[in-house]
């Protein structure tokens, strides 16, 4: 199953699909997270004795699908963390969203603050003790009867950022009952996606670019896909 998740591999990254509701770390809940799965992967297939190295760059929400990539060095490691944390990386996600955006682009600058007790993250319009800036832009796509695909160009990794964020200027995710919408979708997953991933590779440092398209089993993904796809 997995392996048919991986983009890309080499001694240096790993770059895969994860799927929605499916948790990058363990949890509570004690299902098997990816980040264990890519362990067991690189063990059993370059027959590893001992603890297999996996660096974990970066994450996705547990509803959330798309891609990601993982670091198979220390050094690795330590380059896509300083990439992601200076901003030298491109994500781009999908969003399907509940009421249609009052301009076909906008840029959204919130200030976040984590709670911690009900893992959600509350916006504000002016910075405060414990809050981050968070910033995106977003585009308007398309629209299907009664929802509206944006594609979102992500500035900061905050908690819950988009989510959080597009739901305070009215525009909630479908699906995201934790930020607003008004019903759950029928599986473990929001119609959020994180359809791009560009970075420079760690060590031969040429530009890598990366596509993941939503699950073609949900309905309103596949309305939306011929617009996904051209462009």
């Amino acid at each position: 199953m997995l392996r048919n998740k991986i983009l890309f591999e080499d001694n240096h990254i790993l770059v895969l699909e994860k799927l929605p509701g499916q948790p990058v770390q363990s949890d509570i809940s004690g299902d098997e997270s990816l980040y264990d799965l890519v362990k067991e992967y690189i063990k059993e297939k370059y027959q590893k004795p001992g603890n297999v190295y996996l660096g974990l760059v970066h994450r996705l929400d547990r509803p959330v699908g798309g891609v990601m990539v993982f670091a198979r060095t220390s050094k690795a490691m330590a380059r896509l963390s300083e990439a992601f944390r200076s901003r030298q990386t491109e994500k781009e996600y999908l969003a399907v969203v509940c009421e249609k955006p009052p301009k076909e682009k906008d840029t959204l600058v919130h200030y976040l603050k984590k709670n911690t007790k009900t893992n959600t993250s509350k916006v504000h319009e002016k910075m405060i003790s414990g809050a981050k800036e968070a910033r995106l832009e977003y585009e308007y796509w398309a629209s299907s009867d009664n929802y509206h695909l944006l594609k979102i160009n992500l500035h900061t990794g905050r908690h819950h950022q988009i989510r959080a964020q597009l739901s305070y200027v009215g525009m909630p995710i479908k699906g995201d009952i934790k930020y607003g919408a008004p019903r759950t979708n029928p599986g473990p997953y929001i119609h959020l996606h994180a359809w791009k991933l560009a970075f420079h590779h760690p060590v031969l440092k040429k530009k890598m670019i990366f596509h993941s398209y939503p699950e073609s089993d949900d309905p309103l993904w596949n309305f939306f896909k011929n617009k996904i796809k051209n462009s």
